[in-house]
């Protein structure tokens, strides 16, 4: 029986988990085919992150070293619907890291959430390459301090839910343990 985080990988795929659970090295070697070990695939990165000071720049250089020479990266901190339906090549898999950043830019940039939303889900019917999502899970903290903070989880929170409903996988990591919350078979070919 193929274990649920092998390939063929489904359609789309959604990654999420709270800060520092593991979720980009985990997604990173699901989009590549090589979490149980083999041979990396070439895949593409779609970064959403902006270096907007040292410390963000010193997170997206050590991310960059650690996914090596198989993967392509495009900087997309806005247009993600673009950029998916851009970029997907038969064969090779996509990585958005992260939604998270990329609603926190959108929200910046003051853009209508639920129409950004709509446009990347949209983007995702018949793509010819497999996507896999990376989000934090941001519901499981304290409530914020602040009205923005407040907006921004909620927001959050009905973005993963909308990718969630959408995605053919869901897989939530904590403390690096993956735990497989969704798994539609009718994407696996016949035996």
């Amino acid at each position: 029986m193929e274990h649920a985080t092998t390939f063929p990988l489904p359609p789309v795929s959604l990654v999420l988990g709270g800060a520092r659970s593991g979720k980009s090295t985990y997604a990173e070697k699901l989009a590549t085919g090589t979490l149980f070990g083999g041979t990396p695939k070439p895949a593409l990165y779609i970064a959403t992150a902006e270096a907007g000071d040292v410390e963000m720049a010193t997170r997206i250089m050590a991310h960059r070293a650690r996914r090596g020479a198989n993967w392509t990266t495009i900087e997309t901190p806005l247009a993600l619907d673009e950029a998916v339906l851009a970029n997907a090549v038969a064969g090779r898999p996509i990585l958005v890291d992260c939604l998270t950043l990329w609603l926190s830019n959108l929200m910046h940039a003051e853009r209508d959430l639920d129409e950004a939303a709509d446009e990347l889900v949209r983007a995702l019917e018949g793509l010819a390459a497999p996507v896999v999502f990376v989000s934090n899970e941001v519901g499981l903290g304290i409530v914020p301090e602040t009205s923005l903070g407040r907006a921004f989880r909620d927001a959050q929170g009905r973005l993963n839910m909308r990718m969630a409903e959408r995605a053919d996988r869901v897989i939530l990591l904590t403390a690096g343990l993956p735990l497989v919350l969704k798994d539609r078979p009718h994407f696996r070919p016949e035996s």
